[in-house]
């Protein structure tokens, strides 16, 4: 038995290394981040007949991103500690799962419930939403392995309230997760929507209705409709799929409410005006103020917590709501420090009290009529 667990540990390690690794192959060279919407970009138009982020074997962030200095062992090795050894969570950080099921009931209406890291539940329309579905004990290809929750999805899988949509924003295991996908039921009559390349991921596991969008593609479902916009980032679950599938972040507009969900994104100085100007603005914006240290590393990944703040404000959005943070340990940033910077910024630039949530795992709150 001590063979077998000290083997298990020995594969986590080595799949730590290369999970991680793929961050440092996401880095691509030339450039900086500064993301235009391409198709205004006559250059790339005259180049090739393809979208400036298509490749040949797939997609890249346009204009690419430049190179960083990759993380040495001690970052892959903090990883793997912080996987075995995790965080204390304080009770102000989640609800029971009873707490989350009461407190969802009782409110009728438009509303969001955090479930976790970038998985949220959206009502809206009469419709419910959910996101980058996640809900297994680690973010990996193993069950018994991989960055690990520091505690349980708000409400589980079993307990969900029927699905109508999937939204997805990219591939990374900590966004799509194969258990949660395989487990879901009625997979005939949920509406699935994906960036491109991750339709034969659905279909694969029985969904039916699953629609796979490009940049700046639109699909209305009822009264919703979703506009798939450029996020920074990057795309894979092994090292032999890296960016074969795209990356998105979303417009979500229904006939009273505008909101956007950035999935995983790092920071532009460009992308997020763009996106505001011609889809905002927004009534609420999600973004991720989480795994962000050390910079060198993740700076091409995701924006910090200033940066989400900048963010928002680019976006026009009225109201930011925290995601991708305090669920599983990425990077070197003290657990619970994203939403200090986080409320010190926002309130910094100018933004009320009100309109910063910061969510507690499992909890609801409605949406402003």
């Amino acid at each position: 038995m001590k063979k077998i667990k000290l083997f298990h540990l020995c594969i986590a390690l080595i799949w730590f290394t290369l999970f991680y690794a793929t961050l440092g192959c996401a880095t691509q060279k030339g450039g900086v981040i500064h993301l235009g919407q391409e198709k205004n970009s006559a250059d790339s138009k005259s180049e090739s007949k393809k979208p400036g982020h298509h490749t040949e074997s797939g997609f890249e962030n346009f204009p690419v991103v430049q190179m960083v200095d990759k993380s040495g062992p001690a970052f892959y090795l903090r990883r793997f500690w912080h996987s075995i050894f995790l965080h204390d969570v304080p009770d102000v950080h989640y609800l029971s799962e009873t707490q989350a099921i009461n407190l969802r009931d009782s409110i009728s209406g438009d509303n969001i419930t955090w479930i976790g890291h970038t998985t949220f539940l959206i009502r809206i329309s009469g419709m419910t939403i959910l996101t980058d579905p996640f809900f297994s004990k680690y973010a990996s290809p193993f069950s018994w392995g991989g960055p690990k929750r520091m505690l349980p999805p708000g409400i589980s899988l079993d307990n969900l309230p029927p699905i109508d949509i999937i939204l997805v924003s990219h591939n990374h295991y900590d966004h799509l997760d194969d258990v949660t996908i395989r487990k879901l039921q009625d997979k005939d009559k949920i509406q699935v929507v994906v960036p491109l390349g991750l339709k034969s991921f659905f279909k694969e596991r029985g969904y039916t209705h699953v629609s796979e969008l490009d940049w700046y593609d639109e699909i209305k479902i009822n009264d919703i409709k979703f506009s798939s916009l450029p996020a920074v980032h990057h795309s894979g679950r092994n090292l032999s799929d890296h960016n074969k599938t795209l990356w998105s972040s979303w417009a979500i507009s229904s006939s009273n409410k505008k909101l956007y969900f950035s999935g995983d994104s790092a920071y532009s100085d460009n992308i997020f005006k763009k996106i505001g100007e011609e889809f905002g603005p927004f009534d609420y914006a999600f973004v991720p103020i989480g795994a962000y240290e050390p910079r060198k590393t993740m700076k091409i990944h995701h924006m910090n917590p200033e940066e989400a703040i900048i963010t928002g404000k680019d976006l026009q959005a009225m109201t930011l709501i925290a995601s991708h943070w305090g669920t599983i340990n990425l990077s070197d940033e003290p657990a619970w420090e994203p939403p200090k910077r986080f409320h010190k910024a926002g309130i910094d630039n100018g933004l009320m009290e009100n309109n910063l949530w910061v969510m507690k795992i499992g909890e609801t709150r409605p949406l402003a009529e």
